[in-house]
């Protein structure tokens, strides 16, 4: 699989002029071949969770509409993070409500490139009170799903940081874990240390994108890396907009879990035994 991981600064407020900064990212990651284009957390409405309000829920149609297209017209699978509405009587809601009342989910789709939604998730982990107050966590556990000869999974930046979830996404048969970041300046240590460790205890590769630039006043550090199931670094960002692409294989997975078996040598019954 050719990952490329889209690192950019997204427009806050203007969906329109984010749709087209991944469809133009969509094009050159094509082009230079690659099989899904991972963009950053948020990135279609610009990281902004206090402005997220506002949010209109019947966009959710186009902006699913749009990165369809964009993924069919370029054929390549696409994975965008977006606000989601959801009413509480569907089968998307979570956490009670009565009925017509909504919750809010910071989202990620992952489009084939033949434009099929084929991959959701909602963050488990918010990050800050500000994320707390505009979104609800989400409950389900990561999923897979086949891509390009790989089981890939999502989930969402802070959730990269407890190991729980990563584990989650490994144990349901993921050989490539995708995530959408907003990370701040100054916290290198997360794509540095804990996605490669992340990666290393799973044997799993991993896409981690990031934000870069100011966005309704944070700082955004960049530093998206593509982790080999390894640990080793394939590709890594600086602190300007770029795209990154890197290849992992089926064989690196395995040759990665051979001789670092954390996975085969799990003691599941005794861990649950500690509860």
């Amino acid at each position: 699989m050719r990952i490329a991981v889209m690192q950019d600064k997204a427009v806050v407020g203007d969906v329109d002029a984010n749709l087209a900064i991944i469809d133009a990212r969509a094009g050159e990651a094509a082009a230079r071949r690659a099989d899904v284009l991972v963009t950053p957390e948020l990135f279609l409405a610009g990281y902004a969770p206090k402005r997220l309000h506002a949010v209109d829920p019947t966009q959710q149609t186009d902006i699913a509409s749009a990165l369809a297209a964009t993924a069919a017209r370029h054929g390549i699978a696409v994975l965008a993070s977006h606000p989601e509405i959801a009413t509480a009587d569907t089968p998307a809601a979570r956490g009670g409500g009565a009925p017509g009342e909504t919750a809010r989910h910071i989202a990620a789709t992952l489009f084939d490139t033949d434009g099929r939604p084929v991959l959701h998730y909602r963050k488990v982990n918010l990050f800050d009170d500000d994320e707390a107050a505009a979104f609800s966590p989400g409950t389900d556990a990561p999923t897979t799903v086949e891509l390009a000869g790989m089981r890939v999974s999502v989930i969402i930046c802070f959730d990269v940081e407890y190991p729980e979830m990563t584990r989650a996404a490994a144990l349901a048969g993921a050989d490539v874990v995708l995530v959408p970041t907003a990370l701040t300046a100054g916290f290198d240590d997360v794509p540095q240390v804990l996605v490669r460790a992340r990666a290393l205890e799973n044997g799993v590769g991993l896409a981690y994108a990031n934000h870069v630039g100011v966005e309704d006043g944070l700082t955004f550090g960049g530093g998206s890396v593509i982790v080999g199931p390894d640990s080793g670094l394939l590709a890594q960002g600086g602190d300007g907009a770029e795209l990154l692409i890197a290849d992992i294989t089926r064989d690196d997975v395995a040759a990665a879990r051979d001789a670092v078996p954390y996975l085969a040598k799990l003691r599941r019954d005794t861990y649950a035994s500690w509860r």
